[in-house]
């Protein structure tokens, strides 16, 4: 009998250690969360003059280059895979050189990526933004939406240190601002998650009017969609605005949403770890353009490694572009990489600003 009080003692004692662990650990958490103000001025370096001109095209790409880590030899557990980081950081390092190689390679007018870190131990500290800044021959800026200093999953191996955001590359003169979107989490489990944020790059033209450029990442596994769809509403309320000023507009990234256009292509299906939404297009007035390419997917699922083969694999056209009527669409092109060095395909727009 005193053996199994002293087992009862010794369990419930263990349970209560978890308990306090735990509870200090979110008070740890909350106190150290990042909560950045609503619009914030986003330093651009260096400075440049060059204005773009009217009736000139003008090349622009986006890539969510999955902090160099998700390449097609790895999965990600919160997509039904097992994988936190990749075994070492060479594996880091011979995707970002990738990934510098393809810009250096298409040297276009602006190039915005997402998924870009900083200081993380998911991808062993290597700060990523100082390189493919380094490498570019024009000006970035950068905003975090993922600032964290401790995501506590998953156990035993946690992510960890999470510094991450978005990145725009740009040739031309401009300022720069972050905006804080809204979020779906609550407390406690919103002080270890992102905080999405529209990346809005202002580059003069001529008259007084703008190319407003917005570099997003909407919300991925926000279990019933609503973060997505406030995001959404929010992005739609500001290019509006814009526009009605008398600037041209474009959103460009990652949206975790198909275009309506091509939901057939690669329809959506349900499953317990990420489902794409479907943009609202609805939200947007009829004459506004948006701008993706059917002939090939822009991100696959991390549910396991990627060898090529795509029978059994979920696909999505989420990488895209909203255009504002005054400017005109040339073309668009998924570069079909295969998901080498990344679990996304960088997507190509050519533009010209009536």
């Amino acid at each position: 009998m005193k053996a199994i009080k002293k087992i009862i003692l010794i369990f419930s004692g263990l349970i209560l250690f978890i308990v306090i662990l735990a509870a200090v650990g979110i008070l740890w958490l909350s106190a150290n969360e990042y909560k950045p103000p609503l619009r914030e001025t986003v330093t651009v370096t260096p400075s440049l003059s060059e204005k773009p001109s009217r009736l000139k095209p003008i090349e622009m790409y986006i890539w969510n280059i999955g902090y160099a880590c998700l390449d097609a030899t790895q999965d990600f557990f919160m997509d039904g895979g097992k994988g936190v980081r990749p075994a070492s950081a060479s594996t880091v390092e011979d995707n970002i050189r990738a990934v510098m190689d393809f810009i250096a390679e298409e040297n276009p007018n602006i190039f915005l990526l997402q998924e870009v870190d900083v200081n993380s131990k998911r991808s062993y500290g290597i700060n990523q933004v100082k390189q493919i800044s380094g490498c570019w021959k024009g000006s970035s800026a950068f905003a975090y939406n993922f600032n964290v200093p401790f995501v506590p999953i998953p156990f035993p191996e946690f992510i960890g240190k999470v510094e991450s955001g978005l990145l725009s590359l740009n040739t031309f003169g401009s300022a720069a601002e972050r905006i804080s979107l809204p979020t779906s989490f609550k407390w406690p489990a919103r002080a270890a998650q992102l905080k999405r944020c529209l990346l809005v790059e202002r580059i003069p033209v001529q008259d007084s009017a703008e190319l407003v450029l917005i570099n997003l990442h909407l919300d991925a596994y926000d279990s019933d969609g609503s973060g997505r769809i406030a995001q959404t509403k929010a992005l739609a309320e500001l290019m509006i605005s814009e526009y009605e000023k008398g600037n041209y507009c474009i959103a460009a990234g990652d949206f975790n949403q198909v275009f309506p256009a091509f939901a057939d292509v690669y329809p959506v299906e349900e499953n317990p770890f990420f489902t794409a939404g479907i943009l609202d297009t609805s939200l947007f007035p009829e004459d506004w353009i948006f701008a993706a390419d059917p002939s090939a997917p822009s991100a696959r699922s991390n549910d396991r490694p990627y060898d090529g083969n795509r029978e059994g694999f979920l696909f999505y056209i989420i990488d895209g572009f909203i255009l504002s009527p005054n400017i005109e669409l040339v073309s668009v092109q998924t570069m079909d990489l295969d998901f080498k060095n990344s679990d996304h395909n960088p997507v190509k727009l050519v533009f010209v600003l009536k």
